[in-house]
């Protein structure tokens, strides 16, 4: 794979065998980071699970102290009273029928976050097939189906983060931008890594937290120490 010189300088500033503490390893994130825009930082995090089975997934979400320094567009499946509730808490989009339409028939996707009341999931549903691939689908366990539309709308644009597995039983979760300097993105790594802990399924056997990586968008990754959480 081909790398530009600057991947490459900020490369040598990382040993690969070494597991740094969280600090050190976001220090080197944010020194390391060389581009021209303000990279996103993200957490990878391997586990000890099979998320083939369904009682070993893990997913949830969780609110970062310090947000994740990008604006998410808000889209609110409700009704009645609820559309004043979730427009007021500063919802993007505000509807029912007319936008699972206005998705399916014009591939609308200019959002980020969908969350639904329970009473419009009957609808919601005919989204499966394009919103489940996309990983937009709302779920009670991130907390985006709910009643309380005005209360999630505000926890997603203070910084709520959802976590969940891939195929490989990996975690892949943005914890910030560089600007944000090493500290608080520690302070949202510590967050995020205590809500993964909290999460382990009674099924997982042996080693839970298998690795963790820390990089930017255009950095390499650094080892990261996870002794403090436990295994």
């Amino acid at each position: 794979m081909f790398r530009g010189k600057k991947y490459k300088e900020s490369a040598k500033l990382i040993d690969r065998s070494v597991q740094y503490d969280p600090n050190e390893a976001l220090d080197l994130v944010v020194k390391g980071s060389s581009a021209k825009f303000d990279e996103t930082v993200e957490l990878h995090i391997k586990l000890g699970v099979d998320s083939r089975h369904a009682d070993q997934q893990v997913r949830g979400a969780v609110v970062l102290p310090n947000g994740t320094g990008k604006t998410r567009r808000v889209l609110v499946f409700t009704k009645d009273a609820k559309v004043d509730e979730a427009k007021a808490a500063g919802a993007d989009y505000v509807g029912g029928m007319e936008l699972v339409e206005k998705i399916t028939k014009e591939n609308w996707f200019e959002f980020d976050v969908v969350v639904a009341s329970p009473d419009m999931m009957g609808i919601v549903g005919r989204l499966g097939k394009v919103l489940g691939p996309k990983g937009l689908m709302p779920s009670p366990k991130a907390g985006t189906v709910t009643p309380n539309v005005g209360a999630a709308v505000k926890e997603i644009k203070a910084g709520k983060v959802e976590y969940r597995l891939d195929k490989t039983n990996i975690i892949h979760c943005p914890i910030g931008k560089v600007s944000f300097g090493a500290e608080k993105l520690a302070e949202n790594m510590d967050t995020l890594m205590k809500a993964v802990v909290k999460a382990k399924p009674a099924a997982a056997k042996g080693q839970y937290i298998r690795s963790c990586t820390v990089a930017s968008t255009m950095g390499p990754g650094v080892k990261v120490s996870t002794t403090k959480y436990g295994n």
